[in-house]
């Protein structure tokens, strides 16, 4: 079976980000997935194979890849989220454009985030994500790409929540990516870095009928640096337009 694009969850008909990463004071902001479906489905353990493109510069409000269990479904299966969470109680969805990472020190006491991390916890797919380092004597900051020594694809920690438009009713998915401090390999580039999980704590993460999340909270911690690797790459990454193999060749 081959799970179908996420065009179904109404993505396409929202705008994208269409600013540089310059103009973004988040962390992280954009990430690469250039695998195949039946790569993906070996390292998650998906009984079905998800149909996926190349990309190389995936941006806010765009769709991105996820594993998801509910109570409705509780064993993991692929799902399209899109990213930028909007909460469910939430009355313009614009608020999503400003709620792509949410800080694991204090995601379970936000009250954007609790109820999702309470109970909608995801994995996001991914091969790679882009920071931007500031030059001591230039305004232009420089992109590096981070990535597993591997080359495997790896999951991002994620929160997902349910969104229903009051006007329309039609509904959206959507999600948030999870920081914590930078480890030793990162330090250099920013403070900050996404949580990519180890594989052992998928299940626990992604259990919807584990509802007591601050013990997770252990899980919440920086990737060990000597599984990692970075080099720097081109400005072309700035504009989420370009997605392409340029983005990830290194200078």
């Amino acid at each position: 079976m081959v799970v179908e694009c996420g065009a179904s969850l109404g993505i396409e008909g929202l705008p994208y980000y269409q600013g540089s990463l310059t103009e973004q004071k988040c962390m992280c902001g954009r990430f690469s997935l250039n695998q195949t479906g039946e790569a993906l489905a070996e390292a998650f353990h998906l009984q079905t194979v998800p149909q996926v493109v190349p990309r190389y510069n995936i941006a806010p409000t765009q769709a991105v890849a996820a594993v998801v269990a509910t109570r409705e479904e509780p064993e993991p299966h692929f799902h399209w989220l899109r990213w930028g969470l909007i909460p469910s109680w939430a009355k313009d969805p614009a608020i999503g454009n400003r709620l792509i990472n949410a800080r694991a020190e204090t995601v379970a006491e936000k009250p954007s985030f609790r109820a999702a991390f309470k109970r909608r916890r995801c994995l996001v797919l991914a091969d790679g994500f882009y920071e931007w380092q500031a030059q001591a004597d230039s305004k232009t900051k420089q992109p590096y790409y981070i990535f597993l020594k591997d080359h495997q694809p790896f999951a991002f920690a994620g929160l997902w929540e349910h969104w229903t438009d009051p006007t329309s009713g039609s509904e959206l998915q959507t999600c948030v990516l999870l920081t914590t401090t930078a480890n030793e390999l990162m330090e250099p580039i920013h403070d900050r870095m996404p949580v990519i999980l180890p594989e052992e704590d998928y299940g626990p993460w992604l259990d919807p009928s584990y509802e007591q999340p601050q013990s997770l909270q252990g899980v919440l911690r920086p990737y060990e640096s000597a599984s990692m690797e970075y080099y720097p790459v081109s400005t072309v990454v700035n504009k989420p337009q370009n997605d392409s193999p340029e983005c990830i060749e290194p200078l």
